[in-house]
Parts: structure tokens; sequence; C-alpha cells
């Protein structure tokens, strides 16, 4: 198997495990806003990647903490939407980097792309139309959810383009991993304090049932740690275009675990609007890329 296709499987278990978190991340917002859940979940998170700052280097320290900082503000926008709008809502617009990346990269890179992912990222957006349409109007927690989507591209682009200037001495995906936990916990510390309730807040862990604190153990160690550490990992291998129309897939994973943990369900138009996102990304595989090879 080349390493492109290593890359691929790594971002495929990425987007699954994404799709899980919705549902979890709605259970705490019931108890939790965005920030408190953030440093939780990357407090956590810390406790296992701390002990890999030793050994860091300077480059993975700066790329790390600037990639974490454009991961904590598209986080902190998708909790705050997802605490005003129903989880498979908050997904399918998640899933709409599937167009921010390629438009991003026109505009600000000069990127041109071909005309089969071209044609898989209009497959991609009618399908999470069809999903969309099922539901109320556009509200607040769609548009904060959406500029979340932008600054998510941005990220991705960046981890791209932290791929290509390092390929003479890869990045560790673990240590990149570890540098943007750090940042996430650091970020959502400073903001809790200076909105004046400092730490007192967490007097509320007292009233999480035991579901909250599995889902928050969820997102802390297989949702945070295991996945930036694949994404990180995957993307040395897989173009950023590829990597957001995988990423689409995102709703289809969310909308299945909400039905199955929320009771949210699909029509039969979401169920088609599934089905063409999944065909999105296997179109899309049809024209080969050169893989960004980087380091395990």
């Amino acid at each position: 198997m080349r390493p492109e296709r290593f890359g691929l499987l790594a971002l495929m278990v990425v987007t699954m495990v994404w799709g899980t978190t919705f549902p979890a991340m709605k259970l705490l917002s019931a108890q939790l806003d965005a920030l408190q859940i953030i440093w939780l979940r990357f407090a956590v998170a810390l406790l296992v990647l701390a002990p890999l700052w030793w050994g860091m280097r300077r480059n993975e320290r700066i790329w790390g903490c600037a990639l974490g900082l454009l991961l904590f503000i598209a986080f902190w926008l998708q909790i705050e939407g997802l605490a005003r709008t129903s989880s498979n809502r908050n997904a399918f617009v998640t899933g709409l980097n599937v167009l921010v990346v390629p438009i991003i990269a026109m505009l600000a890179l000069g990127r041109r792309y071909g005309w089969r992912l071209w044609a898989a990222c209009a497959l991609a957006c009618a399908g999470m139309a069809l999903m969309f349409h099922e539901n109320e109007p556009w509200n607040l927690g769609d548009t904060l959810t959406l500029a979340s989507t932008v600054f998510y591209a941005v990220y991705i682009l960046a981890l791209e383009e932290c791929s290509r200037r390092n390929l003479a001495h890869p990045l560790r995906a673990t240590r990149m991993a570890a540098a943007q936990a750090s940042m996430m916990c650091l970020a959502s510390t400073l903001l809790l304090l200076g909105r004046g309730d400092g730490m007192g807040w967490m007097e509320v862990l007292e009233t999480l049932t035991a579901p909250d604190w599995l889902a928050l153990i969820y997102l802390g160690l297989l949702a945070s740690v295991v996945v930036v550490t694949l994404q990180a990992w995957g993307q040395q291998r897989v173009d950023a275009m590829r990597s957001a129309i995988i990423f689409g897939l995102e709703p289809v994973f969310a909308a299945l675990t909400a039905w199955f943990l929320l009771g949210e369900s699909l029509g039969w138009a979401g169920l088609l609007g599934a089905s063409l996102v999944v065909a999105a990304l296997v179109f899309s595989q049809l024209q080969p890329a050169a893989p960004l090879r980087g380091a395990d």
C-alpha cells in the first residue's frame, strides 16, 4: 500500500471519530459552555501528551502552537454553534469545508484543481444540501458553525503547508499533537480567567453524570490524543483538497451516531445526501495525486 493510501485510511479514521464527537459535545453543552469543554477535553489530552515536550524540536513547537491556535478558534466557534443548533446541523455545516478549502486555496494561494476534484466537491455539497434540507431555517448556531468551518479550512491548508515546508526534516505527528493540545489548553485557560469567573466553574463537575464523564474522557483521549495525532500524520501524505473531501464524510458519521444515541433521524432526502457524500469520496480517488511523504 502506498504512503498516500495509509494517509487516506488514517484520515478516514479521524473522520469517523469526529462524527461520533457531536453527540458527546451536545451532551456536555447542557452542563458546560464551549471554553469549559475545550479546557477539560485538552487537559485530559495533556495528561497523556505532556511528556512528549521532552526532545521536541523548535520547528515542531512553532508549527504545533500556531496550528493549535487555529484549531482552538475553530473548536470554540463549533461548540458555541452546537449549543444553539442540533448535532446533525452542526455536523452538516462543518462538512462544508469540502468547498471552503479549495475556495481559500484559490483566493489566497493561487492554486488550481482538476475537474474531477471539483466534481467531487459538487457531489459532496449536493449531498450535504439534501441532508440539511430536512431541518428548520438557518439560525445563529449555524452561522457560528460556518465561521468555525472557515477557520478549520485554514487549519487544513496550514497543516499541508507545514508538511510541504518540512519535507527535508518531517515533523513528528505525536510532538505536533502535544504542542497543539498545549496551545488549546493554554488559550482556553487564559480566556476563562479573563472573563472573570476564574476556575470556580469547576464546581459544576460534581453535577456531571456517568455518561457525561464518559463523553469527556472519550473527547479527551480518543478524539483529541489519537485523532489530532492521526490527522497530523495523515495530512503529511494526503493533499488538503482530498483531505477536505474525506472530511466531508463527517456529517454522515455524525448523523448515524445522533440517530443511535440521541434519536435524531434522517428521511429519504438525508439518506440520499449521505450516499452522494460517499460517492464524492470514491470519485475523488479516481484522479491520482502525488503523496506528501512525512515522518512516522
